[in-house]
């Protein structure tokens, strides 16, 4: 078909009456085709979407991209940085005459911009501490962490119904731990009598699993104060969507420790926003990099609750973006739920790639002008093959774009530019003060020192003797005295003194 006919398929399926972001040019026999902008309606942003390809491809900036234009359209961003190269969004990037040359080309100017960032952290890194209570969990989703049988969650479902019962809030891993201690010990009697016998080798599993989690971090996740996921959705004083900017670089090996958070995170989004159906724009949008990492790590849990919210988030106005090498890094039942799709070049090295590259070649709409499986191994950096959902919700003609170029700075901050953001943010403050209210921990101990104290009295007061045994022996000692007495008197005597005489004579004869 022609390029005429090509440029009037690509207006027609990539220009929507509402707003809008505009990701780049379509491109025609490896040129752009002016006018052929490709724009994704923001009404269906929330439908989510995938951004893959080879290393070096240009996925990072198509994120980056992605996040920038959210943000100038009022639409607020959490980028989770696996690999710690997203910090640029928050600093003016710089001009290159060859960035000049790909938006003429594109027929979209270039300007020069930065996305205001907060930095969040679930370590040490710098940032706000993300920190969620052991009770806003509950228990299905404590057990679904800790990857517990059925007997076990049951024993779970017991120590949260205690506390409760008992005014025992569960704030951090400690205070869990110290229940499930006393439960074992000091408080099996009371626990059996109100809610049943528990035995101790699901108590010590659930112990084990719990120590699994604070080796990876949990202890510094759990505890106050819980951040509360409407501060991911703040535009600045101007308008931009807040880009936060999730640095986990030193949590690739704590894979328990990240689908904690996940979990936790898409639960509490969904149980907090109100359905919407489909917004003029989204509320938040959920960019997931390095996603292959989350699906080869990642509990079986998070998988489940991942393909749950991918189904009924949307309705929440809320996109979820996951960013990885090939499509099949990302389980079936997730894929078919992503109504974008950005695929950037593959490398045929090995008959494995070979069959990755057919396979994502599968995933796109069939196209009149492009052999996709072809396509794929010779697009450059910074091409890739595009389909979104329109308005109406279906899948737009593929097309080969040419991608803008970011308009912050493709490289990262420094550790100086880092701190000056930290240092004017808003809510580190909020969340990296350090509490620690009484809760479970300090209301057992308390409890069990009174035990024992109790129980030390109870031991004092069965050494001591009883009354009636202290009297009988008052009354021994008197008689014992008074016998005592009348002996002297009459030995002292002149009968007793005469009795003593005649005794002793009668033993020395």
């Amino acid at each position: 078909m022609s390029k005429e006919n090509f440029l009037s398929e690509i207006q027609s399926a990539y220009a929507p009456e509402g707003p809008s972001i505009t990701l780049g040019g379509g491109m025609f026999e490896g040129a752009v085709v002016p006018g052929a902008l490709i724009q994704v309606p923001l009404k269906t942003i929330n439908r989510h979407g995938l951004i893959a390809g080879a290393t070096g491809t240009g996925k990072t900036k198509s994120l980056q991209v992605m996040a920038e234009q959210l943000s100038i359209a009022g639409v607020p961003s959490l980028l989770m940085d696996i690999k710690g190269d997203l910090s640029g969004i928050a600093a003016k990037g710089t001009d290159h005459p060859k960035i000049q040359e790909r938006h003429d080309s594109i027929g979209v100017p270039f300007e020069l911009g930065q996305s205001p960032v907060e930095f969040l952290t679930l370590s040490s890194e710098p940032g706000a501490r993300l920190r969620a209570t052991v009770i806003e969990f509950g228990p299905t989703l404590m057990s679904k962490i800790l990857k517990l049988s059925d007997v076990q969650s049951g024993v779970m479902a017991i120590v949260f119904k205690f506390c409760d019962d008992n005014k025992l809030p569960l704030l951090d891993l400690k205070d869990l731990r110290k229940v499930l201690q006393y439960i074992g010990d000091e408080g099996k009697e009371e626990i059996e009598k109100s809610y049943g016998a528990v035995a101790s080798s699901s108590l010590g599993a659930i112990m084990r699993s719990l120590v699994e989690l604070e080796t990876q971090g949990g202890d510094k996740f759990f505890g106050e104060r819980s951040f509360d996921v409407m501060d991911l959705m703040r535009t600045d004083d101007s308008g931009k969507g807040v880009v936060s900017v999730l640095r986990l670089t030193d949590i690739q090996d704590k894979p328990k420790l990240f689908s904690t958070f996940m979990l936790q995170m898409l639960a509490e989004i969904y149980n907090t926003l109100p359905e919407e159906g489909d917004l003029e724009k989204p509320k938040l949008v959920l960019f997931i990099d390095e996603a292959h990492l989350v699906f080869n790590e990642a509990s079986d849990a998070l998988l489940d609750q991942i393909e749950s919210m991918v189904k009924l988030i949307r309705s929440k106005g809320v996109g979820l973006y996951f960013i990885t090498q090939t499509p099949t890094d990302i389980p079936d039942s997730v894929l078919g739920q992503l109504g974008m799709k950005i695929q950037h070049a593959l490398r045929a090295f090995t008959a494995k790639d070979r069959k990755a590259i057919k396979q994502a070649a599968e995933n796109f709409p069939d196209s009149n002008y492009y052999k996709v499986d072809e396509l794929i191994t010779t697009m450059g950096i910074g091409e890739a093959l595009v389909t979104v959902l329109s308005e109406k919700g279906i899948p737009t003609a593929l097309a080969h774009t040419m991608l803008r170029a970011p308009q912050s700075r493709m490289d990262v901050l420094e550790k100086s530019e880092i701190d000056a953001i930290i240092n004017a943010s808003s809510i580190v403050q909020k969340y990296n003060q350090e509490i620690d209210s009484e809760s479970a921990y300090e209301i057992l101990n308390q409890k069990i020192e009174e035990m024992e104290a109790e129980a030390s009295e109870e031991e004092e007061v069965k050494k001591a003797p009883s009354p009636k045994k202290k009297v009988e022996k008052e009354e021994e000692g008197i008689d014992k005295t008074k016998l005592a007495k009348s002996v002297f008197d009459f030995a002292t005597s002149g009968r007793g003194k005469k009795l003593i005489r005649g005794i002793f004579g009668a033993l020395t004869k």
